[in-house]
């Protein structure tokens, strides 16, 4: 069974091998969505079998799969899968003549799922932290695909500003193996998330508090959270939109994922409040920042990138909850927001490419002019401002009950009204877009933007599984109730 730890490794990195070897090839174009169909069918595997047995380590412990990492790797699997049915179609239109760029681009998304497969089965933090640090590597010049000055400059920003999250996070990681080793453990379980967790009551709590709280900063960076957040609405901004995709839908959770091991190592010792506190902090923080840039927002790809941050914040709160109900929300609320957001950045991209702007002002009555792609961008930003019949209104309900739950009411009622600025600002922009005045329109569009079925399809697919989460999550109910559980 511990060959389901590196099948989710191996393939994307056999994929960018072969994209290495061959160049960009109709033939194995579609290489990057076959291996992270693998993924998410290693994903679905070990789900099956951590449920059914328990979690699976290999004999070194360097990689380790519990429930929490079944549905992180079924979660890269299904937006990967996604993001890269559409990376053809992007590529055809960006970069038509130029197989070289077509290649390096390949070749990037595929270490970068191997990197995020990485983290999501490392047993151990350290080796965690070296495949986040890889996805800043990567992602970095993905960001700066394109050339443009401000897609260069945005990667210069996520590059600087991540790395010094990374490293604060690896300064955290020096007090945790430290507290770890007067724990009397071994060099080599120092940094092992089961050992970490059978042996925290035997470790310094002072230096634990530290390195708690450097670790929250670290990680959190990468899941857009402040006060190193700023970084995001740059990136995203200006990376290709099935990168887009993949760092809203995928990155994010796997660096939040780091924060929730963490807590679940400390909380037994340091008590919950205190990375109660944090969280919270960060989690408002992020939401206020988001909150107010939502309302002045001007580029639709930018006001997807702040509604990134807005649900990783919402995310924060309830990982500061901490119950399990809470816990279990926010993992809904992950696989939720990942799908709709793919739907979102993919749609943005097919919008950007007919009418070659990124400006909301510049863009009216997407509905009478390009009624099946205004279709898929509305409902995926329905999903996202938390309408039913989508997981992430039940999500967003079950957190609110565990706030209450909880005796943190008062979290709740800031977080709701943070929430309820961008939930109008979100729907002023997105209602622009789709239903503005079309006498203000610069130009119709061209007719690059017609979806064909190959195109409709990885849109509509996610759609109707946000849609069926929203009305029973029966399919994922025991993974989430485990996985939660992993989490604490």
């Amino acid at each position: 069974m511990t060959a389901l730890l590196i099948v989710p490794i191996a393939a994307p990195l056999l994929a960018a091998a072969l994209y290495a070897a061959l160049g960009w090839r109709r033939t194995i174009a579609h290489a990057a969505t076959l291996a992270s169909l693998i993924i998410l069918g290693a994903g679905i595997a070990l789900a099956v079998r951590v449920l059914r047995d328990g979690p699976v380590t290999t004999a070194a412990g360097w990689l380790r799969a519990d429930a929490l990492t079944a549905f992180l790797l079924m979660g890269i699997g299904t937006i990967a899968a996604i993001a890269s049915a559409n990376g053809p179609a992007y590529l055809a239109t960006h970069a038509a003549e130029n197989p070289g760029t077509k290649r390096r681009y390949a070749i990037l998304v595929t270490l970068f799922l191997a990197a995020m497969a990485t983290a999501a089965v490392a047993g151990n933090l350290g080796l965690a932290w070296i495949a986040i640090e890889a996805t800043t590597i990567v992602t970095a010049f993905l960001v700066g695909h394109t050339g443009a000055r401000t897609a260069l400059e945005a990667a210069w920003k996520y590059t600087v500003i991540c790395s010094t999250g990374i490293a604060l996070a690896l300064l955290g990681l020096v007090f945790l193996y430290d507290a770890a080793r007067h724990a009397n453990l071994s060099e080599t379980e120092a940094l092992n998330y089961t050992v970490l967790a059978a042996h925290a009551h035997g470790m310094d709590a002072g230096v634990l508090r530290m390195a708690v709280a450097f670790l929250l900063l670290g990680f959190g960076a990468k899941a857009g959270l402040a006060p190193l957040h700023s970084w995001l609405p740059d990136a995203h901004s200006q990376a290709p939109a099935p990168v887009s995709a993949l760092m809203s839908g995928v990155l994010l959770p796997v660096a939040f994922t780091q924060i929730l091991r963490i807590t679940a190592i400390a909380n037994p010792v340091l008590g919950t409040g205190y990375a109660r506190t944090l969280l919270s902090v960060m989690g408002l923080g992020t939401l206020a920042i988001t909150a107010l840039a939502l309302i002045r927002q001007r580029d639709y790809k930018r006001m997807l990138a702040y509604s990134s941050m807005e649900h990783m914040g919402l995310v924060a709160i309830g990982a500061a909850i901490g119950t399990p109900l809470a816990l279990a929300a926010i993992l809904l609320h992950i696989a939720g927001h990942g799908l709709a957001k793919a739907v979102a950045f993919t749609s943005a991209g097919h919008i950007l490419t007919t009418e070659h702007t990124s400006s909301i002002e510049k863009i009216k009555a997407l509905t009478r002019h390009q009624p099946v792609l205004a279709g898929t961008l509305a409902a995926a930003l329905l999903a996202l401002l938390g309408f039913p019949p989508f997981s992430l209104f039940a999500s967003e309900l079950a957190l609110a009950r565990a706030g209450f739950a909880a005796h943190l009411g008062w979290i709740i009622a800031v977080t709701l009204v943070l929430l309820l600025i961008a939930f109008a600002a979100l729907a002023a922009h997105g209602g622009q877009m789709l239903l503005g005045d079309e006498r203000n329109r610069d130009a119709a569009p061209t007719s690059g933007g017609v979806l064909g079925v190959r195109r409709l399809l990885p849109l509509m697919t996610p759609l109707v599984v946000l849609a069926g989460l929203g009305i029973t999550a029966w399919p994922i109910s025991s993974l989430l109730a485990t996985a939660a559980q992993a989490g604490r």
